[in-house]
């Protein structure tokens, strides 16, 4: 296969492999998460928190002559499935346009169709990054609220609460987001310079006499 390297050394390329590693970095750190929450009072008693994070679960707690439940109520899944989507769609289009990148840059560079479209989509995905984000943001801060302050049937239930797993890989995951956000609009301007728009703007070279 003939396949073409110099578009890697320009800025466009380099962006592209960059955005394909931390589109992957960002779903992988949500789809692989596995917490939990315990309780104080009973540490047999768990409710599992994991992708796409619906915590509609009630866990009976062992305690001593009181039927004790605690109940966990809230459903995440939308926003989650919303990030873990613009990732996997962010690193299927990567992976496309390195190829062309590779395999067409000739045709990319003469095609006036090619770079537009390559820009829009760019747009499209920079924008899903954003509202992405800040939408699982919102989400796992209340997911954080709602799983250290379970309910429960009885306030003399269990006096120490709840005990919930690290999040530590969802905060990141929220970095990874952002960061994509600022990958994917930063490469706008790479883009721009390849299309029509730009280049008619452009002022014809004249060669000296």
């Amino acid at each position: 296969m003939d396949l073409n390297f110099s578009a890697f050394q320009e800025p466009r390329g380099v962006m592209r492999v960059l955005q394909f590693i931390f589109s992957i970095c960002a779903f992988a750190t949500i789809c692989g998460y596995d917490g939990y929450i315990k309780f104080a009072c009973d540490k047999d008693a768990k409710i599992d928190i994991s992708y796409p994070f619906i915590l509609i679960d009630t866990a009976k707690l062992n305690v001593a002559n009181e039927n004790c439940t605690a109940t966990v109520g809230n459903d995440f899944a939308s926003d989650a499935r919303f990030f873990v989507a613009t990732g996997v769609l962010s690193m299927l289009f990567s992976l496309g346009i390195i190829f062309l990148y590779a395999k067409m840059d000739e045709a990319y560079k003469t095609n006036k169709k090619l770079p537009l479209y390559d820009f829009l989509i760019t747009v499209f995905l920079a924008v899903l990054w954003l509202s992405s984000s800040a939408a699982w943001a919102h989400s796992l801060s209340s997911l954080k609220s709602i799983a250290a302050q379970p309910i429960f049937n009885s306030s003399s239930c269990c006096p120490g609460g709840a005990i919930t797993s690290n999040f530590s890989s969802l905060n990141i995951s929220v970095i990874f987001g952002f960061l994509n956000f600022f990958l994917w609009a930063a490469d706008l301007w790479f883009l721009y310079k390849e299309t029509e728009w730009f280049q008619g703007n452009a002022p014809p070279t004249t060669s000296g006499v």
